[in-house]
């Protein structure tokens, strides 16, 4: 009886913030952005910073910094933070970069919300494969109220 009651109380709990919760909606103008990775290094050996440049879809030319860190000291995993600008013709469109990592083999797997100076938030996935020198990734507008 008394899990019963633990169950409906919970439940009680859940139903309003299940109500309240928000849809995420994602843009049908999905792009890809190709990177180069021009140069990284750490100070430390637990800091890494990475530059890279490449085509970023509708952006035009795009230039990315990344610190990539591993505050949890997981191993295998860990958070990003960075800073983007990018140029199509005369138009300069700059962005926050944040988001977190997992290193599969070679590859480490990347999933970032970006903030973009247009108002625009990308939601990003894609990987870094560092023996390639190489970031791919597929980039999509989130459709906020």
């Amino acid at each position: 009886m008394r899990i019963v009651f633990q169950v409906v109380a919970l439940l009680m709990f859940l139903i309003p913030l299940s109500a309240g919760a928000q849809e995420i909606k994602f843009g049908e103008n999905a792009f890809e952005a190709d990177f180069t990775i021009d140069s990284t290094f750490t100070t430390d050996g637990k800091t890494f910073e990475v530059s890279a440049s490449g085509q970023a879809g509708p952006y035009g030319m795009a230039y990315v910094s990344y610190v990539f860190t591993d505050k949890q000291e997981q191993g295998d995993r860990g958070e990003f933070t960075g800073f983007v600008w990018t140029q199509k013709g005369e138009d300069v469109v700059t962005g926050t970069v944040q988001g977190v990592y997992k290193k599969d083999g070679k590859i480490f797997r990347m999933y970032s919300l970006d903030n973009a100076s247009n108002g625009i938030f990308n939601i990003v996935s894609g990987e870094a494969d560092f023996v390639a020198k190489t970031m791919k990734f597929k980039v999509s507008e989130l459709q906020v109220p």
